[in-house]
């Protein structure tokens, strides 16, 4: 007798999430999911709330509602050695993807308007609404951004990616 395998039902017993976004500050010599506990310290700390329970209870950073403001509280707050405040924040940059509005026809600049250290700006072209362009050095990925768009169109993601 065969016994089938319920793939769809696999992802349950994996704790790493490669395109989770974890909290800023977190160390770059751990894998977060074998050092983090799940005590969502971090998630009641975070000011702005961004950082929820993700996958297998694991925090993550989702930018639907708001951004980060590198405050500091969620590295403060965690009783693991998983933060450290010596290190970049973290390696993420805004990216527009092809929804922008601005690919079709229509002028829009939100997320250039939520952008506080003015990384987003718009490139004129005649008879055409203008485009945006993304100052990858002066990003940094704070997400503010990605909540005003109107077509979803901003991804916080690392250049690797």
């Amino acid at each position: 007798m065969t016994q089938s395998i319920n793939h769809s039902r696999r992802s349950l017993f994996s704790r790493r999430k490669s395109n989770a976004i974890r909290p800023p500050w977190v160390r770059e010599d751990i894998e977060f999911t074998d050092m983090c506990t799940r005590c969502s310290a971090c998630i009641t700390a975070c000011e702005t709330q961004i950082i929820i329970k993700g996958d297998a209870g694991f925090p993550e950073v989702s930018f639907t509602n708001n951004e980060c403001t590198f405050c500091t509280l969620c590295a403060k707050s965690c009783p693991e050695n998983i933060f450290d405040l010596t290190q970049a924040a973290w390696h993420y940059k805004a990216y527009v993807q092809e929804t922008c509005l601005t690919n079709h026809g229509i002028w829009c600049q939100s997320c250039k308007d939520a952008c506080e250290p003015r990384a987003i700006n718009f490139v004129f072209s005649i008879g055409q609404a203008p485009s945006p362009h993304i100052d990858v050095d002066l990003c940094n990925g704070c997400g503010a951004c990605v909540a005003p768009c109107p077509s979803q169109a901003i991804h916080i993601k690392q250049p690797t990616e």
